[in-house]
Protein backbone atom coordinates (compact mmCIF):
# COMPACT_ATOMS: atom_id res chain seq x y z
CA UNK A 1 0.00 0.00 0.00
CA UNK A 2 2.72 2.57 0.78
CA UNK A 3 4.64 1.70 -2.33
CA UNK A 4 1.51 2.63 -4.37
CA UNK A 5 0.87 5.84 -2.44
CA UNK A 6 4.76 6.40 -3.24
CA UNK A 7 3.94 6.04 -6.68
CA UNK A 8 1.31 7.97 -6.66
CA UNK A 9 2.60 10.91 -5.29
CA UNK A 10 5.44 10.69 -7.69
CA UNK A 11 2.96 10.50 -10.58
CA UNK A 12 1.82 13.53 -9.16
CA UNK A 13 4.70 15.31 -9.14
CA UNK A 14 5.57 14.64 -12.24
CA UNK A 15 2.30 16.19 -13.53
CA UNK A 16 2.50 19.07 -11.62
CA UNK A 17 6.05 20.16 -12.68
CA UNK A 18 5.00 19.44 -16.27
CA UNK A 19 1.78 21.46 -15.66
CA UNK A 20 3.55 23.99 -14.55
CA UNK A 21 6.12 23.84 -17.82
CA UNK A 22 3.04 23.93 -20.23
CA UNK A 23 1.74 27.10 -18.28
CA UNK A 24 4.84 29.03 -19.29
CA UNK A 25 4.76 27.60 -22.65
CA UNK A 26 1.25 28.80 -22.89
CA UNK A 27 2.31 32.34 -21.87
CA UNK A 28 5.29 32.61 -24.28
CA UNK A 29 2.48 32.03 -27.17
CA UNK A 30 0.41 34.70 -25.96
CA UNK A 31 2.94 37.24 -25.52
CA UNK A 32 4.15 36.25 -29.01
CA UNK A 33 0.74 36.86 -30.32
CA UNK A 34 0.08 40.29 -28.84
CA UNK A 35 4.31 40.95 -29.58
CA UNK A 36 5.09 39.46 -32.91
CA UNK A 37 1.44 38.02 -34.73
CA UNK A 38 3.65 37.08 -37.46
CA UNK A 39 5.01 34.50 -34.88
CA UNK A 40 2.12 31.69 -35.63
CA UNK A 41 2.63 31.89 -39.56
CA UNK A 42 2.85 28.13 -41.06
CA UNK A 43 6.70 28.65 -42.19
CA UNK A 44 7.75 30.04 -38.73
CA UNK A 45 6.59 27.89 -36.72
CA UNK A 46 7.91 24.57 -38.83
CA UNK A 47 10.94 26.58 -38.44
CA UNK A 48 10.57 26.79 -34.38
CA UNK A 49 10.14 22.75 -34.86
CA UNK A 50 13.10 22.18 -36.92
CA UNK A 51 14.71 24.05 -34.36
CA UNK A 52 13.37 21.82 -31.52
CA UNK A 53 14.36 18.84 -33.49
CA UNK A 54 18.13 19.78 -33.02
CA UNK A 55 18.27 20.43 -29.32
CA UNK A 56 15.70 17.79 -28.49
CA UNK A 57 17.50 14.78 -30.17
CA UNK A 58 21.08 15.79 -28.18
CA UNK A 59 18.65 16.09 -25.52
CA UNK A 60 16.98 12.25 -25.73
CA UNK A 61 20.62 11.23 -25.61
CA UNK A 62 21.38 13.46 -22.62
CA UNK A 63 18.26 11.86 -20.75
CA UNK A 64 19.80 8.53 -21.17
CA UNK A 65 22.88 9.29 -19.84
CA UNK A 66 21.81 11.09 -17.15
CA UNK A 67 19.38 8.11 -16.00
CA UNK A 68 22.07 6.54 -15.78
CA UNK A 69 23.93 9.08 -13.58
CA UNK A 70 26.32 10.04 -15.73
CA UNK A 71 26.61 13.34 -17.94
CA UNK A 72 27.84 13.39 -21.50
CA UNK A 73 29.75 17.32 -22.30
CA UNK A 74 31.19 16.44 -24.74
CA UNK A 75 27.61 16.07 -27.29
CA UNK A 76 28.20 19.61 -29.59
CA UNK A 77 32.34 18.06 -29.96
CA UNK A 78 30.64 14.46 -31.17
CA UNK A 79 28.11 16.59 -33.17
CA UNK A 80 31.16 18.78 -34.69
CA UNK A 81 33.87 15.84 -35.19
CA UNK A 82 31.53 13.32 -36.83
CA UNK A 83 29.88 16.03 -38.98
CA UNK A 84 33.48 16.75 -40.32
CA UNK A 85 34.54 13.16 -40.54
CA UNK A 86 31.35 12.33 -42.70
CA UNK A 87 31.65 15.40 -45.16
CA UNK A 88 35.37 14.40 -46.15
CA UNK A 89 33.80 10.66 -46.33
CA UNK A 90 31.40 12.32 -48.74
CA UNK A 91 33.67 14.60 -50.90
CA UNK A 92 36.09 11.57 -51.28
CA UNK A 93 33.29 9.06 -52.09
CA UNK A 94 31.21 11.35 -53.44
CA UNK A 95 28.58 8.64 -51.39
CA UNK A 96 26.34 10.16 -49.62
CA UNK A 97 24.87 7.22 -47.92
CA UNK A 98 28.53 6.19 -46.75
CA UNK A 99 29.06 9.56 -45.56
CA UNK A 100 25.45 9.87 -43.35
CA UNK A 101 26.79 5.84 -41.93
CA UNK A 102 30.04 7.57 -40.89
CA UNK A 103 28.63 10.28 -39.00
CA UNK A 104 26.30 7.75 -37.48
CA UNK A 105 29.40 5.64 -36.67
CA UNK A 106 31.68 8.15 -35.59
CA UNK A 107 29.31 9.71 -32.97
CA UNK A 108 28.67 6.06 -31.32
CA UNK A 109 32.60 5.12 -31.28
CA UNK A 110 33.00 8.30 -29.35
CA UNK A 111 29.79 7.85 -27.34
CA UNK A 112 31.27 4.23 -26.55
CA UNK A 113 34.82 5.59 -25.49
CA UNK A 114 33.48 7.40 -23.01
CA UNK A 115 31.21 5.10 -21.65
CA UNK A 116 34.10 2.53 -21.13
CA UNK A 117 36.22 5.42 -19.19
CA UNK A 118 33.06 5.94 -17.36
CA UNK A 119 32.02 2.00 -16.70
CA UNK A 120 35.09 0.11 -16.54
CA UNK A 121 38.18 2.72 -15.31
CA UNK A 122 35.61 3.93 -13.24
CA UNK A 123 36.48 7.56 -14.00
CA UNK A 124 34.16 10.37 -13.15
CA UNK A 125 32.10 11.70 -15.87
CA UNK A 126 32.38 14.67 -15.92
CA UNK A 127 36.11 14.43 -16.25
CA UNK A 128 35.90 12.30 -19.21
CA UNK A 129 32.91 14.09 -21.56
CA UNK A 130 35.46 17.08 -20.40
CA UNK A 131 38.38 15.70 -22.00
CA UNK A 132 36.67 13.93 -24.84
CA UNK A 133 35.34 17.93 -25.57
CA UNK A 134 38.53 19.49 -25.52
CA UNK A 135 40.00 16.48 -27.66
CA UNK A 136 37.71 16.61 -30.37
CA UNK A 137 37.08 20.06 -30.60
CA UNK A 138 41.23 20.52 -30.97
CA UNK A 139 41.10 17.76 -33.29
CA UNK A 140 38.24 20.01 -35.36
CA UNK A 141 40.24 23.00 -35.94
CA UNK A 142 43.46 20.54 -36.61
CA UNK A 143 41.58 18.61 -39.32
CA UNK A 144 39.64 21.59 -40.92
CA UNK A 145 42.03 24.12 -40.39
CA UNK A 146 39.53 26.59 -39.27
CA UNK A 147 37.53 26.19 -42.45
CA UNK A 148 34.31 24.78 -43.79
CA UNK A 149 34.59 21.08 -45.80
CA UNK A 150 32.33 21.16 -49.08
CA UNK A 151 32.30 19.87 -51.67
CA UNK A 152 29.99 16.64 -51.34
CA UNK A 153 27.51 15.71 -53.21
CA UNK A 154 24.10 17.88 -53.03
CA UNK A 155 21.74 14.88 -53.11
CA UNK A 156 23.19 15.03 -49.68
CA UNK A 157 20.92 18.05 -48.75
CA UNK A 158 18.65 17.23 -50.81
CA UNK A 159 17.76 14.12 -48.49
CA UNK A 160 17.46 15.01 -45.70
CA UNK A 161 16.16 18.73 -46.60
CA UNK A 162 12.90 17.27 -48.22
CA UNK A 163 9.50 17.84 -46.66
CA UNK A 164 6.67 15.33 -46.05
CA UNK A 165 3.32 16.44 -45.22
CA UNK A 166 4.76 19.73 -45.20
CA UNK A 167 7.10 19.05 -42.61
CA UNK A 168 10.94 18.49 -42.62
CA UNK A 169 12.17 15.05 -42.51
CA UNK A 170 14.29 15.80 -39.83
CA UNK A 171 11.09 17.13 -37.97
CA UNK A 172 9.61 13.59 -38.78
CA UNK A 173 13.01 11.71 -37.50
CA UNK A 174 12.90 13.78 -33.80
CA UNK A 175 9.23 12.73 -33.64
CA UNK A 176 10.47 9.22 -34.30
CA UNK A 177 13.48 9.13 -31.48
CA UNK A 178 10.76 10.43 -29.34
CA UNK A 179 8.38 7.50 -29.38
CA UNK A 180 11.27 4.85 -29.84
CA UNK A 181 13.40 5.92 -26.50
CA UNK A 182 9.92 6.52 -24.64
CA UNK A 183 9.20 3.45 -25.13
CA UNK A 184 13.14 2.35 -24.14
CA UNK A 185 13.04 3.98 -21.22
CA UNK A 186 9.58 2.98 -20.01
CA UNK A 187 9.16 -0.36 -21.21
CA UNK A 188 11.91 -2.34 -21.90
CA UNK A 189 14.83 -4.06 -20.29
CA UNK A 190 17.60 -1.77 -20.94
CA UNK A 191 15.38 1.15 -19.97
CA UNK A 192 14.09 0.01 -16.84
CA UNK A 193 17.97 -1.11 -15.93
CA UNK A 194 19.07 2.20 -16.65
CA UNK A 195 17.08 3.68 -14.52
CA UNK A 196 17.87 1.03 -11.81
CA UNK A 197 21.24 1.79 -11.80
CA UNK A 198 20.69 5.00 -11.89
CA UNK A 199 18.66 5.23 -8.90
CA UNK A 200 21.19 2.93 -6.78
CA UNK A 201 24.14 1.49 -8.88
CA UNK A 202 25.00 -0.88 -5.34
CA UNK A 203 21.51 -2.64 -5.47
CA UNK A 204 21.71 -2.51 -9.74
CA UNK A 205 24.68 -4.81 -8.97
CA UNK A 206 23.50 -7.33 -6.44
CA UNK A 207 20.60 -7.67 -8.76
CA UNK A 208 23.30 -8.92 -11.27
CA UNK A 209 22.30 -6.41 -13.73
CA UNK A 210 25.16 -6.18 -16.47
CA UNK A 211 26.25 -2.67 -14.75
CA UNK A 212 28.88 -1.99 -16.56
CA UNK A 213 27.62 -3.15 -20.42
CA UNK A 214 24.59 -0.84 -19.82
CA UNK A 215 26.04 1.86 -18.04
CA UNK A 216 28.75 1.84 -21.72
CA UNK A 217 25.84 1.48 -23.84
CA UNK A 218 23.82 4.67 -22.57
CA UNK A 219 26.87 7.00 -23.94
CA UNK A 220 26.68 4.92 -27.10
CA UNK A 221 23.07 5.91 -27.18
CA UNK A 222 23.96 9.52 -26.57
CA UNK A 223 27.10 9.52 -29.39
CA UNK A 224 24.20 8.18 -31.69
CA UNK A 225 22.32 10.95 -31.15
CA UNK A 226 24.94 13.60 -31.73
CA UNK A 227 25.59 11.90 -35.04
CA UNK A 228 22.62 12.09 -35.97
CA UNK A 229 22.27 15.57 -35.20
CA UNK A 230 25.25 15.88 -37.24
CA UNK A 231 23.45 14.56 -40.22
CA UNK A 232 20.93 17.23 -40.08
CA UNK A 233 23.04 20.21 -39.28
CA UNK A 234 25.21 19.32 -42.29
CA UNK A 235 22.99 18.95 -43.91
CA UNK A 236 20.97 21.73 -43.46
CA UNK A 237 23.86 24.50 -43.33
CA UNK A 238 25.51 23.04 -46.38
CA UNK A 239 28.74 22.22 -45.12
CA UNK A 240 30.78 21.02 -41.88
CA UNK A 241 33.67 22.77 -39.65
CA UNK A 242 34.67 23.02 -36.17
CA UNK A 243 32.24 25.47 -35.17
CA UNK A 244 29.16 23.05 -36.75
CA UNK A 245 27.44 23.06 -32.96
CA UNK A 246 28.23 26.24 -30.71
CA UNK A 247 28.93 25.98 -27.52
CA UNK A 248 25.79 27.47 -26.01
CA UNK A 249 23.93 24.03 -27.54
CA UNK A 250 25.24 22.24 -24.70
CA UNK A 251 23.58 24.96 -22.20
CA UNK A 252 19.99 24.43 -24.47
CA UNK A 253 20.79 20.57 -23.83
CA UNK A 254 21.03 20.30 -20.36
CA UNK A 255 18.30 22.98 -19.65
CA UNK A 256 15.90 21.13 -22.07
CA UNK A 257 16.36 18.19 -19.63
CA UNK A 258 16.37 19.99 -16.30
CA UNK A 259 13.34 21.61 -17.01
CA UNK A 260 11.71 17.92 -18.69
CA UNK A 261 12.55 16.70 -14.97
CA UNK A 262 15.27 14.42 -15.68
CA UNK A 263 17.14 14.59 -12.48
CA UNK A 264 20.77 14.86 -12.39
CA UNK A 265 21.65 12.27 -9.78
CA UNK A 266 20.06 9.89 -12.04
CA UNK A 267 17.16 6.95 -12.07
CA UNK A 268 14.00 9.28 -12.94
CA UNK A 269 13.21 10.95 -16.21
CA UNK A 270 11.71 10.66 -19.41
CA UNK A 271 12.95 11.36 -23.08
CA UNK A 272 9.56 12.52 -23.86
CA UNK A 273 9.37 15.35 -21.00
CA UNK A 274 13.24 15.97 -22.16
CA UNK A 275 11.75 16.95 -25.39
CA UNK A 276 8.79 18.95 -23.84
CA UNK A 277 12.05 20.96 -22.28
CA UNK A 278 13.87 21.42 -25.57
CA UNK A 279 10.18 22.86 -27.19
CA UNK A 280 10.26 25.33 -24.27
CA UNK A 281 14.07 26.10 -24.47
CA UNK A 282 13.26 26.97 -27.98
CA UNK A 283 10.24 29.58 -27.01
CA UNK A 284 12.56 31.15 -24.96
CA UNK A 285 15.25 31.86 -27.49
CA UNK A 286 12.93 33.06 -29.79
CA UNK A 287 11.22 35.29 -27.47
CA UNK A 288 14.37 36.75 -26.37
CA UNK A 289 15.13 37.37 -29.83
CA UNK A 290 11.84 38.78 -30.94
CA UNK A 291 12.24 41.15 -27.56
CA UNK A 292 15.61 42.13 -28.78
CA UNK A 293 17.55 40.15 -25.63
CA UNK A 294 21.46 40.14 -26.40
CA UNK A 295 22.69 36.82 -26.98
CA UNK A 296 24.77 37.34 -23.16
CA UNK A 297 21.64 38.29 -21.11
CA UNK A 298 20.13 35.44 -22.84
CA UNK A 299 22.38 32.80 -21.20
CA UNK A 300 21.85 34.51 -17.92
CA UNK A 301 18.01 34.10 -18.41
CA UNK A 302 18.45 30.87 -19.49
CA UNK A 303 20.99 29.85 -16.15
CA UNK A 304 17.86 31.27 -14.18
CA UNK A 305 15.95 29.23 -15.33
CA UNK A 306 17.71 26.18 -14.85
CA UNK A 307 18.47 27.38 -11.52
CA UNK A 308 14.35 28.17 -10.52
CA UNK A 309 13.27 24.50 -12.30
CA UNK A 310 16.11 22.80 -10.34
CA UNK A 311 14.53 24.29 -7.17
CA UNK A 312 11.09 23.62 -8.14
CA UNK A 313 11.52 19.96 -8.74
CA UNK A 314 13.26 19.86 -5.63
CA UNK A 315 10.21 20.92 -3.32
CA UNK A 316 8.45 18.67 -4.76
CA UNK A 317 10.29 15.89 -4.60
CA UNK A 318 10.84 16.98 -0.76
CA UNK A 319 7.21 17.39 -0.24
CA UNK A 320 6.94 13.49 -1.82
CA UNK A 321 8.46 12.28 0.81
Amino acid sequence: MQAIDQKRNKNVGSLALLGVLLVFIAVILVLMAVHSPTFFRLNNLINVLVQTSIIGILAIGMCVVMLGGGIDLSMPSVVAFSGIVGALVMRDSQNIYLGAVAMLFCGACFGGLNGFAVAWLKMAPFVVTLASMTILGGASVWITKSASITGYPYEFEDLFLTDFAGIPVSVWIFFLLIIISALMCSSMPFGRAVKAIGFNPKAAFISRLPVNKILCLTYVVSGAMAGITAILLVARLGSASANLASDSLLLDVISACVIGRVSIYGGIGNPLNAAIGALFVTLISNVMNQFGVSYYASLVIKGFIIIAFVYLDKAIRKQQS
